[in-house]
């Protein structure tokens, strides 16, 4: 039996590391914790509450971007504000913010297409 103990990471394959960078540093706001280079790829992670988000053009030739795969949510503090960071910064929203009940939910592109949810749970 395999007995995982927690996400290591999550990746998105970006086209274009610069304008990927742009929206997830400076659109985002998340950190660079690690970084590694190679000829013209880079693979980059944002370490968020012990697991990381990495983007990467290290394996274009297999490894797509898409709106169809999986998505990371990322946690929010204020909902409200990050809507409206979000919609100031005219990211595209492909799930507009719905309340379920017991969390708030909205799904956004990055600039290459990729899902990207951002999640309040009201619980905590």
């Amino acid at each position: 039996m395999i007995n995982a103990t927690s996400i290591a990471f999550t990746g998105y394959p970006v086209t274009d590391m610069e304008r990927a960078r742009g929206f997830y540093e400076g659109v985002l706001g998340l950190k660079q914790a690690r970084k590694w280079e190679h000829n013209d790829r880079a693979w980059i992670e944002y370490e968020l509450d012990g697991a990381a988000l990495a983007i990467t053009n290290m394996a274009m030739e297999m490894w797509k971007p898409s709106p169809n795969g999986p998505s990371a949510a990322l946690e929010v503090a204020d909902f409200d504000e990050a809507v409206a960071a979000l919609r100031k910064a005219d990211v595209k929203f492909t799930v507009e913010p719905v309340d379920n009940g017991g969390c708030l939910l909205a799904v956004i592109s990055d600039p290459d297409g990729n899902a990207v949810a951002i999640h309040h749970n009201k619980n905590t």
